[in-house]
């Protein structure tokens, strides 16, 4: 079926395609599955919010997020609307790219996911600790890859701050300073209404931050938690397929002499081949360096 074709094809891009591609695939396909719910609810007229939303984002609040410990991982790669994964989407590819030019696939699920991780825990932690956000605390939710990314983003600009990249209307400018402008940018903007998402890029810039100045000393944090994933992932990888065999009724003394006699009589066929040639074989004896030939 054509169906199942572009899904086998999907998945094959996926596998083949570098760790930068890959967390872009699976920020979009979250994003189809959130719209996808969305479109049921409308057409079924159902009220109330989003469900998969429910038990994705990660809450401010402790209670709720004592139900839901998994949404401090799966709130990074949940996005609602087109223009938050269309700029997430492509701050992740310019600087992930260049992030790709000097430190490898593996660092950057690992940049990604522990920023993601440090910015929910800012944002939990700030909105448990300060009075202002004492009345929304129950209410309060955060979503996005945004922590991640500039986690990438600020990484980037320490490890190559001198790195140039051409912007529109600006023209050449240096790593270090979008980054340092991202950091201002969320710092002015604490108070518009959206303090828990700054905050949580926060958190993920301080980690970008960290980690590259530990990286330049020569230690990667990131060692033991990309070894954690890799014990993850293996639960989900196939089993390979061992081929035993087994000997029926046959001691070992028994097995030994049979593959002596057996090589003694390839060692006949073999001689009578060197002398006379292959077609001088009887069929009995074509078949036995067959089945050798097979079993080697």
């Amino acid at each position: 079926m054509q169906g199942t074709g572009i899904i086998d094809e999907l998945k094959s891009t996926f596998k083949s395609g570098s760790m930068l591609s890959r967390l872009i695939y699976i920020n979009l396909g979250v994003f189809l599955l959130v719209k996808l719910v969305d479109i049921v609810y409308f057409l079924f007229g159902i009220e109330g919010s989003n469900v998969f939303l429910d038990y994705t984002m990660v809450p401010a609040e402790l209670s709720q997020l004592i139900r839901k410990p998994w949404t401090i991982f799966t709130y990074m790669f949940l996005h609602q609307g087109f223009m938050h994964i269309l700029f997430n989407m492509l701050w992740l590819y310019w600087l992930g790219k260049i992030f790709l030019e000097y430190l490898t696939g593996k660092q950057l699920l690992n940049v990604y996911l522990l920023g993601g991780l440090v910015g929910a825990a800012f944002y939990i932690l700030a909105f448990n600790l300060f009075p202002a956000f004492n009345e929304v605390i129950p209410f309060s939710y955060a979503l996005g890859a945004s922590a991640s990314v500039l986690a990438i983003v600020v990484a980037t600009a320490v490890y190559v701050p001198n790195y140039t990249v051409y912007l529109m209307f600006l023209g050449p400018v240096k790593l270090k300073y979008i980054a340092m402008v991202s950091v201002l940018l969320d710092i002015v903007f604490l108070m518009d209404g959206n303090a828990g998402g700054h905050l949580a890029h926060m958190g993920g810039a301080a980690f970008g931050y960290f980690y590259i100045s530990q990286l330049k000393n020569g230690k990667d944090i990131s060692k033991g938690f990309g070894r954690f994933l890799d014990y993850v992932f293996s639960w989900f990888k196939p089993k390979k397929n061992l081929k035993v065999s087994y000997r029926r009724g046959e001691t070992d003394i028994d097995y030994n002499a049979k593959k002596v006699t057996q090589q003694k009589n390839i060692d006949i066929i073999l001689e009578k081949i060197a002398k006379s040639g292959y077609d001088s074989l009887s069929k009995s004896e074509k078949e036995i360096l067959f089945r050798q030939s097979k079993n080697s």
